[in-house]
């Protein structure tokens, strides 16, 4: 099969397009996916270069979200037949075939597009999980969405507005300021332009945000951290521009603010109850349209470098999704 490979670690340039790898092997537990489409996200990118949590055996097929078609089950497998639509986490998702858990598929909504499906898990399960649960967001209060016309950024802002929230969406360019007014956002700021806390603290009446969503991290995380409101929760979600930002502790400390991690990924397994609740709630608004997956960068897998790119350079709008299926 066609497969996207890590043999070594390092950049984009050393991934290889392979036209005859091996299929997976189908275990009892598991559903062979064909695969048509699948999402791109940040720690794709720091996994090739081996700076993730997580640290795969090399050689390694990249990708870890995807869209497609059963093809195949195993004999334990009860939920789901062949010929079934699904949304995969896991397995090798940047290949025409994978093979996954059944626990780790979720049927895909009719409303969305293989290619929206193959975006729809890991960016909405974080932002659902974060402001739900980790947040605590109410309406009436203010969000505040960094990073936010990028792939999680953006469903942070669909979900805020849903949940009653005014939102903020900060972001770098006007194209992702557009979008993320498209997609409902009641102000933006581009934060490459003004001051990030000055611009809060004057949309807020000097209040600042009640809820702080930073996938962003790097020098705009402490600008954001001032703009907090009293008793505001800043949300660690990841740190696409590259630095670890270090924050002084006395600005918690002044606001009485709460500094909030956010590892979807764990939660999952430390708190399964909730994240099956989760998944029922978002595909819920997901088939009622509610919402609405935003994907306006798509690369065939044979330009997987450019979907690489628009990740890396911060370009995308929404979520960078690679065709396996053409």
């Amino acid at each position: 099969m066609k497969a996207l490979v890590c043999k070594q670690l390092g950049d984009v340039d050393q991934l290889v397009l392979e036209e005859n790898w091996p299929d997976p092997e189908l275990a009892a537990d598991q559903v062979l996916i064909e695969v048509k489409a699948g999402g791109l996200n940040f720690p794709d990118l720091l996994m090739i270069q081996g700076k993730y949590q997580s640290k795969p055996e090399l050689p390694f097929v990249v990708g870890g979200e995807c869209a497609g078609v059963i093809s195949a089950i195993g004999s334990d497998v009860s939920r789901y037949k062949v010929g079934d639509k699904v949304i995969a986490i896991g397995g090798t998702a940047f290949a025409e075939k994978n093979a996954v858990s059944e626990k780790s598929c979720y049927p895909m909504p009719d409303s969305l597009s293989f290619e929206q499906a193959a975006g729809a898990s890991v960016t909405y399960f974080t932002s659902y999980y974060a402001l739900k649960q980790r947040a605590n967001l109410q309406a009436g209060e203010t969000l505040l969405v960094m990073g936010a016309g990028g792939g999680v950024g953006i469903t942070a802002v669909e979900i805020g507005k849903l949940m009653g929230a005014r939102v903020i969406a900060a972001a770098s360019s006007e194209e992702k300021l557009q979008l993320a007014r498209d997609m409902g956002a009641d102000e933006t700021i581009n934060y490459s332009e003004v001051s990030l806390k000055e611009a809060v603290k004057e949309l807020t009446d000097g209040k600042g945000a009640d809820v702080v969503y930073d996938p962003v991290g790097g020098d705009y995380s402490e600008q954001a951290l001032r703009a907090t409101a009293w008793n505001g929760r800043f949300l660690v979600i990841g740190f696409a521009s590259g630095p670890i930002p270090k924050i002084p502790l006395n600005l918690p400390l002044l606001k009485s603010c709460s500094i909030v991690g956010v590892f979807w990924g764990t939660s999952t397994v430390m708190e399964p109850d909730i994240h099956k609740q989760n998944v029922v709630e978002l595909f819920q608004l997901l088939n009622e349209g509610k919402l609405k997956p935003a994907v306006t960068d798509c690369f065939p897998l044979t330009e997987y470098a450019k979907g690489f790119a628009c990740l890396s350079e911060r370009r995308a709008r929404g979520k960078v999704i690679l065709k396996v299926a053409q």
